[in-house]
């Protein structure tokens, strides 16, 4: 490969759909498939392996689901770009994918057509989505906004304390919060406290239900 070009893996469990993929992408002369995979596990270390600036995954594979990988990817803290391959016009699929750090979601009816800009885009540091699903991230938008009118001390939080929130969206205990972002268990727990402090949630439990209610808000 050459230094100028993008390294990409396709991840999908149709041989037919990845060959025809991977002939689009690799039309454009700056793109080359690095890597091929067709089951979740084997996504998650073609992109250990290849270190990838973008990996393609489909919504269903066999072993990981492709938020799976994603999340897999994202703990492992590898620094690969996510774009999600759908054939569901689903909103919960939608937020499921952003949620887990995706940064492009391109459903498979219009992939041939929408994934070399897909790439561009998220390689660029945008969040690329397919036209059809705009509803989806205006919804998305418009229930973040209400959630800042509810609990205006939400943008309050600082980076630290809203990274821990989201994680505790995804039911994980101060330990591993404290081990994916590499502080003291004590670091995490005193972020607790300040969150549940600044948005006055009282009660043992009262942050966990906050923040799973809110997860595509955060």
């Amino acid at each position: 490969m050459r230094a100028s070009e993008i390294s990409i893996v396709i991840a999908d469990d149709h041989p037919i759909f990845r060959k025809g993929l991977r002939q689009v992408i690799e039309a454009d002369a700056g793109l080359k498939v690095v890597a091929e995979a067709d089951d979740g596990e084997s996504a998650v270390a073609s992109i250990e392996t290849s270190h990838p600036l973008v990996a393609i995954v489909d919504v269903n594979m066999p072993g990981k689901d492709g938020f799976e990988v994603a999340r897999a990817v994202r703990d492992k803290r590898l620094s690969t770009q996510m774009v999600i391959l759908s054939m569901y016009k689903d909103e919960r699929f939608f937020n499921a994918a952003l949620d887990a750090g995706v940064r492009g979601y391109v459903l498979k009816d219009s992939a041939i057509t929408e994934v070399v800009g897909c790439i561009r885009a998220v390689l660029a540091g945008d969040t690329y989505i397919s036209p059809q699903l705009s509803t989806f991230l205006i919804n998305r938008l418009n229930r973040a906004a209400a959630l800042a009118r509810e609990k205006p001390a939400v943008d309050l939080l600082t980076p630290s304390e809203r990274r821990v929130l989201k994680l505790v969206a995804e039911y994980k205990t101060s330990k591993e919060i404290a081990d994916r972002l590499c502080v003291s268990v004590r670091t995490v727990e005193h972020h607790r406290a300040n969150i549940a402090e600044k948005l006055e949630l009282h009660g043992t439990h009262a942050l966990i239900r906050f923040a799973v209610g809110h997860q595509s808000e955060l």
